[in-house]
């Protein structure tokens, strides 16, 4: 599962691309300094797997990962190939969701590609050449559905309802993920096509130092746009998430944060939003040998959490073993959370919780 970081050029996105992994992406003061779609993965800050870390006393620890794909900025006129505009789309396709990075900032030594800050024209620039690209597959796959459909084929009339419903909106200039599939086979037509405007996205304002702990003037603009959008927002200062990444130890950063007026890195909290938009959750494993935090779909069942650890487990599941976090944590450890009843086996239909932590027992 992959979260595509796009906006126009020159709006911090190789920075905070930078600052998110140790992959380190191009950053210059022009466009199409990306060029290569650069893929870092991440780890997933998560404070419950340094408890797990303290009760346990593992020999290695091993965290959660996302990947996140830095991309070539996008100009006017990339649905139709200007710029680097089909490659553009090619990589944002292969994305599972967007993190859309809008300039809110004053600076006169970066230049803006449309020549002055302005990020409700940013985004509707990005968002109409990204609809445009959609309403294109819409159009050819209506061609071919329609001839099937005069024919009195049920199946192909649904899908033709449901594309005409899609093009109204794009002509609206509204995205595919504002509608609402009316029964599980629209919904899962609706993920066949996939369609770029039905991916999830969140909002990364990118703002000044001294903006970054309540915003300024267009972040609030910004946040009155997408009000209606079922889309988070999250402000950051990515000069200074740039700066932080450069202090060698923990202590400095703290000192750092705790000047700007934060509890901790901004880089933190889009991880963890892009972790949650693409509808992952996380489920452990505690032993002396490795404490590791495992990625999974949410609303997963037992057998399918177990094949993230090997095919095997899957195939020849029997049962899990399982303790919540917090009733670990309350008591301690495995031992102690059996002792006080918390320790619970579960079969095939179990759909795991986030931060269950488990044993798997299987056989092949």
């Amino acid at each position: 599962m992959k979260a595509g970081i796009v906006g126009l050029p020159n709006v911090g996105k190789s920075t905070l691309f930078n600052c998110l992994s140790n992959a380190k992406a191009q950053s210059a003061n022009f466009p199409f300094c990306t060029i290569e779609p650069n893929i870092g993965v991440v780890n997933v800050p998560d404070p419950r797997i340094n408890k797990l870390e303290e009760l346990v006393k593992p020999e290695r620890v091993q965290m959660a990962t996302v990947d996140i794909v830095d991309i070539a900025g996008l100009v006017k006129g990339a649905s139709k190939g200007e710029g680097l505009g089909n490659q553009f789309l090619g990589n944002i396709r292969e994305c599972n969701a967007i993190i859309h990075v809008l300039r809110c900032f004053d600076n006169d030594n970066i230049v803006h590609v449309d020549g002055n800050v302005n990020p409700i024209r940013d985004k509707e620039t990005i968002d109409i050449e990204l609809q445009l690209k959609d309403l294109e597959t819409i159009e050819k796959r209506l061609e071919k559905v329609k001839r099937a459909a005069k024919t009195g084929n049920k199946e192909a009339q649904a899908e033709e309802a449901l594309l005409n419903r899609i093009r109204e909106a794009l002509l609206q200039a509204k995205s595919a993920r504002t509608i609402v599939p009316q029964n599980q086979d629209e919904e899962v037509l609706l993920e066949s096509f996939q369609l770029i405007t039905a991916k999830p996205v969140l909002y990364v304002c990118n703002v000044d130092e001294s903006s970054a702990v309540s915003g300024n003037k267009y972040v609030d603009q910004v946040r009155e746009l997408v009000k209606d959008e079922d889309a988070e927002v999250i402000v950051l200062s990515v000069g200074a998430e740039a700066d932080i990444t450069e202090l060698e130890s923990y202590e400095e950063r703290q000192v750092f944060l705790e000047d700007m007026g934060l509890e901790e890195p901004g880089a933190s909290v889009l991880i963890r939003a892009a972790y949650k938009l693409l509808k992952q959750q996380t489920y452990f494993t505690a032993g002396v040998k490795e404490v590791r935090a495992w990625t999974i779909n949410i609303g997963a069942t037992a057998p399918q959490a177990a094949g993230v650890i090997h095919t095997d487990f899957e195939k020849g599941f029997i049962r899990a073993e399982v303790i919540s976090y917090d009733d670990y944590v309350q008591y301690g450890s495995e031992a102690k959370a059996k002792e006080a009843g918390k320790f619970r086996v579960e079969g095939k239909e179990y759909v795991v919780k986030d931060g269950d932590v488990m044993h798997f027992r299987f056989n092949v």
